[in-house]
């Protein structure tokens, strides 16, 4: 049976709902490889009191060892929104050899919204699918950061 890309990026969001739930910001990725998830994880960052744990790059950690190898480039990484520029740098490092993502993020997207890392001329180019269900990848992050905003509004006695 064919998996197709709303299959999969379901699982990734399922990870985002697990940061979420832990209080990170809902990300999730997963990794493909031969119609096969060998790798599933989301933001660590408050948890383990790393900015680099992002879910793209403990993503890629399990990828590389369940494949024994340090090149992913027969592999796919579906993520519920745009890598920054350092994952997508991580993912040009272990030559992932396609990336599909669910909400662009014009703040810090590094595949075509802030900047696009494939147009730098660097020795890998990645293969990228954008907005798959977009929709549903929006809404996870806007309402963790709808909820972190209105959890700053002071208390007022009046």
């Amino acid at each position: 049976m064919f998996l197709d890309d709303d299959f999969f990026m379901k699982q990734a969001l399922r990870e985002a709902q697990k940061a979420y739930e832990e209080d990170e910001v809902p990300v999730g990725a997963i990794i493909v490889h031969n119609q096969r998830i060998i790798a599933r994880a989301h933001n660590q960052v408050e948890r383990l009191g790393d900015p680099t744990a992002h879910a793209e790059i403990l993503a890629i950690t399990q990828a590389a060892n369940f494949l024994d190898s340090k090149f992913l480039d027969n592999c796919t990484i579906y993520v519920t929104i745009e890598p920054c520029c350092m994952c997508a740098g991580a993912l040009v490092l272990a030559r992932i050899g396609k990336i599909v993502f669910g909400a662009s993020d014009p703040k810090t997207g590094a595949f075509g919204s802030k900047v696009d890392i494939n147009a730098l001329g660097l020795n890998h180019r990645i293969e990228v699918v954008r907005g798959v269900l977009e929709k549903a990848c929006s809404q996870i992050i806007s309402q963790f950061f709808k909820n972190k905003r209105r959890s700053l509004i002071p208390f007022s006695y009046n």
